[in-house]
């Protein structure tokens, strides 16, 4: 009975412990699931439905450029493109097969494929031949000195040999040129495997075969158009390829502003220097991610932009009548004798009031090896990175100068005639022209008037045929003034790379008069015009400037936006002589060119628009690009001219520059011949649009009413 009775108490006592446990365990089960569900959920759900914000690199076109009315001169022209979107955990076995489908529908040419490339190739298509070339003492090493693993596949690398990677058939290589592509690209970064020469049928073919395509997808790529061929193709600058993508040098700074490493970039002068304008904004989208970061969809957030507009400063009815003008001179020119070295010309003209460049025109000549012809280049580019001693043409400054210094004042008059200082050769004029006032001295290109200026700045004291001793600080000061009116500094151009010139390093008193007359220190084109503007204006030292307006982008490529941001002139000094000193320059400069007797009287004498200028005629040394073939310094003349007009009310100023122009006799005249037909140029299509302009008038009058 009492045995009887202990087995029945005991039974529910373990039902109840094991109830009990049950509960105990569902209970920590309901606590967990509520922890999980109210604590961790919202954690839980992100990660279960990751998504995350990323640029979609669809090629984006870059803003157009224009002229001053408004002429497109840079476009971007469309290409049918394919590209290829790695993305997470996709494998090489994977890429290779999505390359051989594709390799079946277009044509890729292997021509950029490496020695690397064929192996990282070989070893993917051939595993057993590659796994054998590692042996167990390579395991070893790895194992029990703890190299890295890629040893392993360094070392397959270095055992592959010629003959093995050489084993490729030409239908494999078409793979590899398109595997190489696919492998080059960022994860979620679409790759342009193939933009140039896409034919409508492969452009079809794959457009048909997506689906079985991961990864593949066709769109709309661009390129550079430039209407009107090399015209200033130099200063407009190039943009990099898809398969160049970012500059090596450049790489951080891109990549720091949101780049990718494949996006197209300005690589020099405008399309460098307004790259932020330029570049297109990409499209964004939101890429929705499961646990196993496989990207479920994607939802695009904001649509992508072209790159802003670019209204150029630059008039290109005048600067292709520019060109066809230097072209012409430098082929009739060479025709003559003694012009061997002659090889370029330019002309830069410029709204002396704001510092807009009208025309930038720069020609160079060269000879064709393969053909043995000359070719006539665009060398624009050389008006701001070459610089040459440009002889007369500055003495403006130094008159300026003199007046600054205090060394002569407006009307002083100096005796020209040869100067003769003991163990410096003899310095003089064409001619000696006796006693000159300041004007006269400009008008009729005095070399012993400007040396006086220069000795009394050195505060020296000229006795014929007896040493002179002058103060090398003399140097400083007509560098300071001169660089006052953009001599021999950067003038500050929307240009990078722009040369300062070089100065001479000897500070003995023949040089001292050589500065003095534009022989000595070098200049740029673009320095001469941003001087001569100075002069021209009253005396503000504009910022030349190549861009004019920032405009909005509109969807309709036939319609230009609306401005963003006009360019506004900038005043970047403000000579310190007075107007009526200025004015003594600018008399001088108008008898030059409009008075019988002034240096460029023959050319510009009896011209409507009433101009005013500076002649420059240099001694100099050639130091072109055959300057080897020389076991001396070979002399040579340079010229120069600069000019405004109207000289009362100038509204255009230029400076022409032909180095290397003649060696010896007979002299010529091309600086002045490719002035004087510039600037007719310019006057004329000034008239002819000032006709077009009240009919025009009327058309818009006319739509307005409608």
């Amino acid at each position: 009975m009492n045995n009887e009775k202990k087995k029945k108490t005991h039974v529910p006592f373990r039902l109840n412990l094991l109830f009990f446990l049950v509960f105990v365990l569902f209970s920590v089960l309901i606590l967990r699931l509520g922890v999980v569900q109210i604590v961790y959920g919202d954690d839980y759900k992100r990660e279960l439905d990751r998504k995350e914000e990323v640029p979609v690199n669809s090629p984006v076109p870059r803003g157009k450029m224009y002229d001053r009315n408004l002429k497109v001169m840079v476009d971007n022209v469309p290409l049918d493109a394919i590209t290829y979107t790695r993305y997470q955990g996709t494998k090489p076995k994977d890429m290779l097969k999505t390359a051989e489908k594709l390799a079946e529908l277009i044509d890729k040419k292997p021509d950029k494929i490496a020695e690397r490339d064929r192996k990282d190739f070989w070893i993917l298509k051939n595993p057993k031949r590659a796994e054998a070339k590692i042996t167990k003492k390579d395991k070893k090493l790895v194992e029990e000195e703890k190299k890295p693993e890629k040893y392993l596949y360094e070392v397959q690398l270095k055992r592959i040999t010629d003959e093995e990677i050489n084993e490729f058939t030409k239908d494999e290589l078409e793979v590899l040129a398109i595997f190489r592509e696919f492998n080059s690209g960022m994860e979620l970064v679409p790759q342009i495997i193939k933009n140039k020469d896409v034919t409508k049928e492969e452009f079809a073919r794959v457009s048909e075969n997506l689906a079985s395509l991961p990864g593949v997808d066709v769109t709309t790529d661009w390129d550079r158009f430039y209407t009107y061929n090399s015209t200033l193709k130099s200063v407009l600058g190039k943009v990099s390829s898809s398969e160049e993508g970012l500059p090596k040098e450049s790489l951080d700074y891109f990549l720091a502003r949101d780049y990718s490493r494949n996006d197209r970039v300005g690589k020099s002068y405008i399309e460098a220097e307004y790259e932020d304008i330029l570049h297109g904004q990409k499209a964004k989208a939101k890429t929705y991610k499961d646990k196993a970061g496989n990207i479920t969809k994607t939802v695009e957030v904001a649509k992508g932009e072209r790159g802003k507009d670019l209204v150029l400063t630059i008039d290109m009815e005048l600067q292709l009548a520019a060109e066809k003008i230097i072209e012409k001179e430098l082929e009739k020119t060479k025709a003559r004798g003694n012009t061997g070295l002659l090889d370029r010309a330019f002309i830069v003209m410029m709204n002396p009031k704001t510092g807009e460049i009208l025309a930038m025109a720069g020609k160079q000549l060269k000879w064709d090896e393969k053909t043995g012809q000359r070719t006539t280049e665009d060398f624009a580019l050389g008006n701001i990175t070459t610089s040459y001693t440009m002889g007369s043409s500055v003495k403006g400054a130094t008159v300026l100068t003199g007046y600054e210094t205090g060394v002569i004042s407006p009307g002083t008059v100096l005796n020209d005639q040869t100067l003769r200082i003991k163990g410096t050769p003899d310095f003089n004029s064409v001619r000696d022209y006796g006693l000159l006032n300041d004007i006269n001295a400009l008008k009729k290109s005095s070399n012993v008037y400007m040396g006086r200026i220069a000795i009394k700045i050195g505060g020296g004291n000229y006795i014929a045929n007896k040493p002179l001793d002058i103060d090398p600080k003399a140097f400083n000061t007509m560098r300071d003034s001169y660089a006052q009116f953009g001599l021999g500094v950067r003038t500050g151009i929307d240009l990078p790379n722009e040369m300062a010139g070089f100065k001479g390093s000897e500070t003995s008193p023949g040089k001292l008069l050589y500065l003095s007359i534009g022989q000595y220190d070098t200049y740029t084109p673009m320095q001469l015009v941003q001087y001569v503007s100075t002069i021209a204006n009253g005396g503000n030292r504009m910022e030349p400037h190549i861009v004019k307006e920032i405009r909005q982008p509109l969807d309709n490529n036939e319609t230009i936006g609306p401005v963003m941001q006009q360019i506004e002139p900038t005043v970047l000094n403000r000579l310190p002589m007075s107007e009526n000193e200025i004015g003594q320059v600018q008399e001088g400069f108008r008898r030059v060119m409009q008075e019988n007797g002034g240096t460029a009287f023959s050319s510009f004498g009896g011209k409507s628009y009433k101009p005013a200028g500076k002649t420059g005629t240099a001694e100099a040394f050639y130091d072109g690009p055959n300057r080897k073939k020389y076991s001396e310094p070979e002399p040579t003349i340079n010229q120069s001219l600069v000019g405004y007009a109207p000289y009362n009310d100038p509204e255009v100023a230029f400076a022409t520059v032909v180095p290397w122009a003649y060696q010896g006799q007979p002299a010529h005249s091309m600086n002045k011949e490719i002035a004087e037909q510039v600037m007719d140029t310019y006057f004329e299509l000034k008239k002819e649009r000032a006709k077009k302009k009240p009919s025009e008038q009327a058309a818009s009058e006319q739509i307005d009413n409608s």
